[in-house]
């Protein structure tokens, strides 16, 4: 979508140049391990098809997502390159992922028993998998012990399956001094000794966006970045890994009405915050319907709303959150000549100033991947090249 295509007073800017900025950043870094960029969640907010394009333009070899359709959709969209979907999916979609081409992960002997049923009733052969070990982290995979069945199943089913990948995922890769990440490598590493020579073309990864940049030694064959690939942190503990990514997401929004409320007024639902002086105040048409969350009203510096750029200078919200408006205080009448048809931007850059996903995430006890997967489908997205 492009600028004068939209006429809603509220969108985000997705800045496709910076995402391949990171990519290359994240490639250069982990080389020679390959790049396979995670477009999950409609890419974490930003839009799945445009940045999986831009994701292999910037040299990923291969895509993953969480669910069949996000993979579809890629493939509906002319993407030609691997995606894998990270876990087991209902059995009724396997049908859909063969026909596609989308590599699953398996984890269970009767799953892949299905999807050899899969393979073969669509004529299909050497279709990849990637079995998935649960190494600690207890959410999805296979059990070590259990691992060697698994691999046994797909290769009994040769060559309607192919064992192409083997993987894990770490649970505190965002805090690298954290002793479960020393006894899921030690598992990781103890099953793989176990296993053999799994032949070279048979691909092993561990690392998100967090272990691609904090544990080197864990990079193996390929990484999975996502959120760094947005230009956020994966956390507070590897921010100053994380320096040379840039910012791919803005937020912004028209103001729709600029008012004076007296000293004593108060503003908002609840009345929640009175103003103690005569105060600008102007509506922004974009609210926690929007993913703009209603507790950022009171989750700033000195307890009072988290900040909007609105003419280069920082204003806070001022009182609480609505369903589809915010309302910001822009100071005392005189110093700000704020007026209707104004630019705010709610996460972004505006002249010298900038508030990032990762502000917002600090203010709510969350991360920015929850912001961003937060802003919701009534928000147009603009493609900037």
């Amino acid at each position: 979508m492009k600028h004068s295509d939209v006429t809603r007073w509220s969108w985000a800017e997705i800045d496709l140049d910076a995402y391949r900025h990171n990519v290359r950043v994240l490639r250069a870094l982990v080389a020679p391990s390959e790049l396979w960029a995670v477009v999950k969640a409609n890419a974490y907010g930003h839009g799945a098809v445009p940045i999986a394009r831009a994701a292999l333009e910037a040299g990923a070899t291969g895509l993953c997502v969480a669910f069949t359709d996000e993979g579809v959709e890629l493939r509906e969209a002319g993407v030609t390159a691997p995606i894998l979907v990270f876990t087991e999916q209902p059995p009724e979609e396997l049908h859909t992922l063969v026909h596609h081409g989308i590599t699953p992960s398996v984890y269970h002997v009767d799953h892949v028993e299905a999807l050899a049923a899969a393979a073969r009733a669509a004529g299909r052969t050497d279709f990849d998998v990637h079995v998935k070990v649960d190494s600690g982290m207890h959410r999805s995979g296979a059990d070590p012990a259990e691992v060697p069945a698994v691999i046994e199943c797909i290769r009994r089913h040769a060559p309607l399956l192919r064992l192409a990948g083997i993987f894990t995922h770490y649970a505190a890769a965002d805090e690298p001094g954290h002793p479960a990440n020393v006894e899921q490598v030690r598992r990781f590493d103890e099953l793989l000794s176990d296993l053999g020579d799994l032949g070279p073309d048979v691909v092993i990864h561990a690392v998100n966006s967090a272990g691609a940049l904090a544990l080197p030694g864990q990079r193996r064959s390929l990484v999975r970045p996502g959120i760094a690939t947005y230009g956020i942190s994966p956390g507070p503990e590897i921010d100053h890994l994380a320096r040379d990514l840039r910012p791919v997401m803005s937020l912004k929004a028209r103001v729709s009405r600029v008012h004076v409320a007296a000293a004593g007024e108060g503003v908002s639902y609840g009345h929640r915050r009175v103003v103690t002086r005569p105060t600008v105040v102007a509506t922004l048409p974009i609210g926690y319907a929007d993913g703009v969350s209603r507790r950022l009203w009171n989750t700033g510096p000195g307890n009072s709303g988290v900040e909007v750029l609105i003419g280069g200078r920082r204003c806070p919200i001022l009182g609480v959150v609505t369903m589809d408006q915010v309302m910001v205080d822009c100071g005392a009448p005189g110093e700000t000549d704020v007026a209707v048809g104004a630019v705010a931007v709610l996460i972004g850059r505006q002249g010298s100033e900038q508030v990032r996903a990762e502000d917002w995430a600090r203010a709510l006890g969350t991360i920015g991947y929850e912001v961003t997967c937060g802003i919701g489908s009534r928000i147009p997205r603009i493609f900037l090249p």
